[in-house]
This record gives C-alpha cells, structure tokens and sequence, in this order.
C-alpha cells in the first residue's frame, strides 16, 4: 500500500499526518520522551484531522505512538513550568489542549486508537476521544494527574465515565493505578487486546470492516452516539473549570512538578 505524508512544514515534526491508502494516519512522533504531548503537538492535531476530514477518500483514520514503548505517555512535563503555571498561561494551554480533544472528539469519521506501549494520563484521554482501542498485550493505562496535583479537565473526566461507568472512573481517577492491558480491557478502557505480535493483524480486521460500511449510516451514527454522551444543562461547567484552576495554581501542583523532576513521592498538603 502506498503511503504519502502530508502536511509538512506545516505543523511540528513531532506529529507525522500520512494517507495510507483510505486510511489517514495520525503519529505522535516523539518516541524519546515516549510521545509526550507538546504544545506545538497539540496544535498540530486539528490542523491533521481537518485535512483528513476534507478528503474524500479517507475512511478512518487511526492514531499511533512513533516506537513500540509508547502511544502518549501524556502532556510534555518539561514544558509545565513555562506553559502551565500562573493563571493566564494555564487558560492558554487549556485553550489549546482543549481544540485538539475536541476535534478529535467531534471527529466524524471513524477513528481508532493503535496502542502499543505507555497510555498514560493525556495520552489516555486522546485515547478515549478515539472510537475504537486495540492494544498490545505490553500495553499499561493510568491516569496519574493525582500523583502531580494537577487539574484534569471536565470533558476528560466526561469522556473517562462515557466509557467506563462512574464506579470504574472513579477507582481509576481516585487510585491513579497503572493497569496492564487486560485490567484495562476488563474495566472497559479499551476494546480488544491483540495477541503478541499481531496488533496490526487486530487493527486491520476493524478498518477491513468499517470500509465496508456506508459512510453516511457511520457518521450519522457516530453524531447521534456523540450527542447522547454530551454534558447536560445542570452541569456547573464555569465552577468546574475554576476547580481545574485552582489545582493549577496550588501548592500542591508545584510540588508535584518538583517531585516528579527530583525522581521522589511528592508530600501534598492539600493546599
């Protein structure tokens, strides 16, 4: 199959938008920090998926980690005390971050997650915005945002109980736990787990399927899954981002960076 690599000079190194055939592909392409979120990364994501969204011969697209260790190991954390700390610099990170989980989100093609190696935090979030996850068996999932104090956003946490239910979100949110591929399968994070070694064997018996489908039944099925899973009216959206604000600007948060960089468990004190 042939394979062209679109989009660059356009968008960051560190993403890699190619057309396979029907198929775009979207790489995190960052494998020395094990696909860590950039900045520039996250800008570069609706900028691809609007491409492969006005092409006509894409069916799906699939999203894939550059090397076998990582699909997203999460946001850049070398970045966090330039981008995401202080008030104004946090809203514009969220600004940012919060375009690409949605374009992906709202996405109206069919789009898988290829997940081999760390999904992890960010990483599983882009994950869960995808519509279908196959995994390899070396796989692991968390969503350690407790361990650095953080704040994690309300439509992630949205997406995090649409697919795995308030009980397990709340054991995976409230543990920060690292979970194999198979716990991570039986909590519902992800769909299929391949045998070793046949991952793309596993990926390609699902786009084998979905090009054989009507396009238009797809994407209207997908909106109307997609509107169901919107958040209601009663739902304090204004206090829940001031609460994702005040993680940011927290004591606690700058402990968490600390410790993370100084390789120890950080000491939070709840302020």
């Amino acid at each position: 199959m042939s394979s062209e690599r679109i989009l660059q000079g356009e968008i960051t190194e560190n993403i890699i938008a190619e057309k396979r055939g029907a198929i775009g592909w979207l790489t995190f392409n960052d494998a020395e920090r094990h696909n860590a979120v950039s900045f520039a990364m996250w800008e570069a994501v609706p900028i691809v998926l609007n491409a492969f969204r006005e092409d006509g011969d894409i069916r799906a697209v699939v999203l894939t980690g550059a090397g076998t260790k990582s699909f997203v190991s999460g946001a850049n954390i070398s970045q966090f005390d330039n981008l995401r700390s202080g008030e104004d610099a946090v809203k514009a990170y969220e600004v940012v971050a919060e375009a690409a989980q949605l374009a992906l989100y709202d996405f109206e093609k069919p789009t898988l997650a290829r997940i081999q190696g760390y999904c992890i935090g960010g990483g599983l979030n882009i994950a869960l915005c995808c519509d279908i996850r196959v995994a390899s068996p070396d796989s692991s999932f968390a969503i350690p945002a407790g361990r650095l104090g953080l704040g994690y956003r309300l439509t992630a946490i949205r997406n995090l109980v649409t697919v795995v239910g308030p009980a397990n979100a709340l054991e995976i949110f409230l543990s920060a736990a690292r979970y194999k591929a198979d716990e991570a399968k039986a909590l519902g994070l992800i769909q299929r787990v391949s045998a070793q070694g046949e991952l793309d064997a596993a990926l390609e018996s699902y786009l084998e399927k979905i090009r054989a489908n009507a396009p238009l039944t797809l994407k209207a099925g997908k909106k109307m899954i997609r509107q169901m899973q919107q958040l209601g009216p009663q739902v304090d959206v204004k206090a829940m981002q001031q609460m994702v604000l005040d993680c940011f600007a927290s004591e606690d948060y700058a402990e968490g960076k600390k410790a993370f960089a100084e390789k120890r468990a950080p000491v939070f004190k709840g302020r």
